[in-house]
């Protein structure tokens, strides 16, 4: 008798998280396009987000894509502590790490660049290290959204590369991102129905151009 491969279990997403800093004066910078990318989550699947003490964080929960239960998360503790608002929605629902997507930001990504992962390091990522060190765990999935880097990046010094992250999108690059969320809601919906595996192949290999708009 021949035993049947066993195939690996679908990695679906339960808990959708995206980075940033609350305060108006980070609102449409670079580094919070993951902040971005949740409100286009929650418009798209009309589930509102409103303030959470208890998650210190905007959180909402509803149906989405494939009829399943999902919840959205825009943790408030500040970039650098993100961790600890997904650790307090995981340890009250019980979902393990691996229910977990973030999405967040990459300067090592160009811009209409999207990168779906089942797992990895921070990679020098704030954000990424504290949800690791939360999580015990690097074994979750995240999609990363390329915000380029900055002009002359090989000769730009800290300073420069923070401005390019705190800094907001050009009128150009703006309409580019607004495809790019487009596509990343697309992303997210594949992972929901399909795994985020199946959705890897998709999302890893466009590149998304201003015309296409």
């Amino acid at each position: 008798m021949i035993e049947a491969v066993k195939q690996p279990a679908l990695v679906i997403p339960q808990l959708i998280v995206g980075l940033g800093n609350p305060e108006p004066k980070y609102d449409q910078t670079r580094h919070n396009i993951g902040f971005a990318a949740i409100d286009a989550l929650s418009r798209f699947w009309k589930i509102p987000l409103a303030e959470n003490r208890k998650f210190q964080g905007e959180y909402s929960e509803g149906i989405a894509a494939g009829g399943g239960k999902i919840r959205l998360l825009k943790p408030l503790t500040y970039m650098n502590r993100s961790g600890q608002s997904i650790q307090a929605v995981t340890s009250w629902y019980k979902l393990p790490p691996g229910s977990v997507l973030v999405i967040y930001d990459d300067m090592d990504l160009p811009l209409g660049k999207t990168r779906l992962r089942l797992s990895g390091s921070a990679g020098g990522h704030n954000g990424m290290k504290s949800i690791i060190a939360h999580l015990n765990s690097q074994d979750f999935p995240r999609l990363r959204i390329g915000i380029g880097k900055p002009k002359g990046a090989a000769n730009s010094d800290d300073s420069e590369t923070v401005s390019h992250v705190l800094g907001r999108f050009s009128g150009a690059e703006t309409k580019l991102m607004s495809l790019v969320l487009e596509f990343v809601v697309e992303c997210v919906e594949l992972s929901l129905k399909q795994g985020v595996e199946k959705a890897m192949n998709r999302c890893n290999s466009r590149t998304i151009d201003v015309s296409e708009g």
